[in-house]
Parts: C-alpha cells; sequence; structure tokens
C-alpha cells in the first residue's frame, strides 16, 4: 500500500504544478498535455514485459528495482535542464512506473486465496488515493515555497526509503504460481497454464478492461488537470486547489472499501462475482458517469466542483475490481501476465487523455475543460455496460474458450 502511494506522489507533482511548469517554460497547454503523455510513453510496454516476467521472477525483487529507478529518474529534472531532460526523465519514470499496480497486486494478493482477497486487492488500491491525499497539500506548499523542482527531489527521497525498508522487510505469499508447497486446494489451479489468447479472448477479460479504460482515463485527468481546471476554470485559489484535489480521491477511498466490503458480504452469501464483482463495479461506473453528463446542467461552480468531484471519485473506482476479478480468472500461473498486459491496455489512456485535453483547452479555452468532463462520462458509461454484460470470470474459467 505505501509503495502504491509513493507511485501516485510521483505522478501527482507534475499536476500539482502544471502552471507553475508552463510558465516556467513556456509551454502551451497542448505542449504541456503531450508532456505528461510522455510519462506513458513506454508504460504499457513496461507493464506487459515485467507482468509476464513476474509469473517467473520473484515480485519482491521485481518492486525493489522499480522503486530505487523511481528516485533515480527523478534526479535529472530535479537537477535543472529544459524540455528535453523533463520529458526524457518522465519516459524512465514511466517505464519504471508501468509494472508497478499490477505487480503490487500480484505480491499482495499472493497471501490469500480468492474468497479473501477483495480488501486486501481494496487496501493495496487505496494507497493510490492516499498517495495522492497526503502529497497534495505538502507538495502544493513545496512548489509555492521552493520550486517544482524541489517537489521531485521529494519524492525521490520517499522513493528511496521505501526501496531501503522493502529490501529488509518485504516477502511473498504462499498462494503466488512458485510457492514451493502450495495448499493443496490451490494445487490444481497453480499447475494450470491456459495459453494466454484464451484469458485475453474471454469475455470478462475483454470486459474488465474496457471497464478499467475509463478508469483509468478519469484517474489520468485527476492528476494532470483537475488541478488546473479547479484554479483556471473554476475560479478557486491555488491553495484550495490544493485541498479539493484531494476531495476526489477522498470519496474513491471510502467507495473502495465500501464496494470491498459489500463485494466480500455477497461473495460470503454466494453471489457469483458477475454480480458481486462485475454488477457493483459496473454501478459505480453508471453512477460516476450520471454526474460527469449531469454537468453542463450545473448553474455555479460550487455544483460544478461537487459533480466533478462524485462523477470522477466514483469513476475511479474501479481499479480493485478489475484486479480481483482477473485474479480469479487467471491461474497463479498466468496471473502476471494477465495482470501486467490489462494494465499495459488500461494505461494507454494515460498516453491519450492528457494530449487530448491540452489540445481542447487550446482550442476552446474554459470549455475544453467542460468538453473533456462530458467525454469521460461517455467512457465511464461505455465502461460500465462492459462491466454489467461481460464480467463472469466463474464462467469463463471454467469455459476458457468462451470469447466475446
Amino acid at each position: 500500500m505505501v509503495f502504491m502511494m509513493v507511485n501516485f506522489a510521483d505522478k501527482s507533482v507534475f499536476g500539482l504544478a502544471a502552471d507553475e511548469i508552463r510558465a516556467d517554460m513556456g509551454l502551451s497547454a497542448t505542449a504541456f498535455g503531450l508532456a505528461n503523455s510522455a510519462f506513458f510513453l513506454l508504460f504499457s510496454v513496461a507493464a506487459i514485459a515485467v507482468g509476464l516476467l513476474s509469473d517467473r521472477v520473484r515480485p519482491k525483487w521485481l518492486l525493489l528495482c522499480m522503486a530505487v529507478l523511481w528516485s533515480v529518474a527523478q534526479v535529472p529534472a530535479a537537477l535543472g535542464g529544459g524540455l528535453a531532460v523533463l520529458v526524457g526523465s518522465r519516459i524512465v519514470l514511466g517505464a519504471a512506473e508501468g509494472p508497478a499496480y499490477p505487480v503490487a497486486q500480484q505480491t499482495a494478493l499472493s497471501f490469500f486465496p480468492n474468497h479473501r482477497r477483495n480488501l486486501p486487492g481494496a487496501l493495496v488500491t487505496l494507497g493510490i488515493t492516499l498517495g495522492v491525499i497526503t502529497a497534495a497539500p505538502g507538495l502544493t506548499w513545496v512548489i509555492g515555497h521552493h520550486g517544482w523542482r524541489a517537489a521531485l527531489w521529494v519524492v525521490a527521497a520517499a522513493g528511496a526509503v521505501w526501496a531501503l525498508l522493502w529490501a529488509v522487510l518485504g516477502g511473498d505469499g504462499t498462494y503466488r504460481a512458485d510457492a514451493p508447497e502450495p495448499p493443496s486446494a490451490e494445487s490444481a489451479e497453480s499447475a494450470a497454464r491456459p495459453p494466454y489468447r484464451r484469458i485475453f479472448g474471454s469475455r470478462t477479460w475483454i470486459g474488465t478492461t474496457v471497464a478499467y479504460f475509463a478508469t483509468y482515463w478519469c484517474v489520468a485527468l485527476m492528476l494532470v488537470w483537475m488541478p488546473s481546471y479547479l484554479r483556471n476554470g473554476l475560479g478557486h485559489s491555488a491553495a484550495v486547489s490544493g485541498r479539493l484535489v484531494a476531495l476526489p480521491w477522498l470519496l474513491g477511498a471510502v467507495v473502495l472499501l465500501g464496494q470491498a466490503a459489500l463485494t466480500g458480504w455477497l461473495m460470503r452469501r454466494g453471489v457469483g462475482s458477475r454480480w458481486a464483482r462485475g454488477g457493483v463495479g459496473g454501478g459505480l461506473l453508471a453512477l460516476g458517469a450520471a454526474a460527469c453528463l449531469a454537468f453542463p446542467l450545473a448553474d455555479s461552480n460550487a455544483a460544478r466542483t461537487a459533480l466533478l468531484v462524485v462523477g470522477f471519485g466514483l469513476g475511479g473506482s474501479f481499479a480493485s475490481v478489475a484486479v480481483t476479478t482477473i485474479a480469479e480468472l487467471a491461474p497463479p500461473a498466468r496471473r502476471g501476465g494477465a495482470l501486467g498486459t490489462m494494465n499495459a491496455v488500461v494505461t494507454t489512456a494515460g498516453l491519450i487523455a492528457p494530449a487530448v485535453v491540452g489540445k481542447l483547452v487550446d482550442s476552446q479555452g474554459v470549455t475544453g475543460y467542460q468538453t473533456a468532463v462530458l467525454l469521460s462520462g461517455v467512457l465511464l458509461l461505455v465502461g460500465a455496460l462492459a462491466a454489467l454484460t461481460l464480467i463472469d470470470p466463474a464462467r469463463d474459467a471454467a469455459h476458457p474458450s468462451s470469447c466475446a
């Protein structure tokens, strides 16, 4: 969980310092959006490669290497340099952070059987929210008083401290594929190695990936453009924006824990994952879509801020559902590759979204932000429909050849 907190504190710096970076380097909104998109240039490729590698290498060492690279990647831009140095360091950082979430989840879930994975999966995802909530006020202060490059030194130090602690305290659970003596109930599952094409062609994997893509689109915009919209579009001060930007993440944390509790309660009562995971997750995305699509109807900045918080807070809630669903679908020997590939597809939203919104803001002004919110609502609605109609891991695990 702390690993994911550091991960998203790293990601949040650019959004919190958007105006300062643009002023310092003379960047248009489009150029700034493209610079942020560069972070995801190798993000997806690394997620696939390391996800497949995690089926063969102990995740403990993969997590340690990633955290060390995060800290190293911050240093060139923190020392100085222009746009080329900034973009280059972000590309390296993106490659190191691409596999973080699926490998962190794989590591955590390896300590638990399927029916006990909802809460630990939610807690790892909660690290994303806590990373932004705890980092936003402090990093905003550092940026305001010491400059945005100083904030890079802060997150680099956080990554280095985590790596040191993990080297001493980190480990792997007994439900991983290479465990020497897996529990007897898991033995057959651990030995199963269906072709990846069967997993990727299943309706559950496709539906989960589509729904998770919509969530990641919202996450990317919350990180990159929401602080700027709160300041320049809705008229909030920098200090107020630094606090308000944490609200959708805070709502997401509450929803995340509530979703885990509800899903666990339903599964203990015999409700299948089709409804306990797909139904609950799809319903939350539908509510987020409704808030985003209602955005133009709001007649005040306070109402728009509230809808923004609700829409993106609920819209960003599908991550832990996605991970536990795919962990149920894929046997341990294929879990790392299945999670890593899903994450690679999904995080292309981070490559596309910042650039698209930057272009909208340059061409439409403040109205471009509203267009971005509506577009997010449409994507969330598509994701909700995919979750509600396609997800059924019990069906697809039992009949892996059933494809969309």
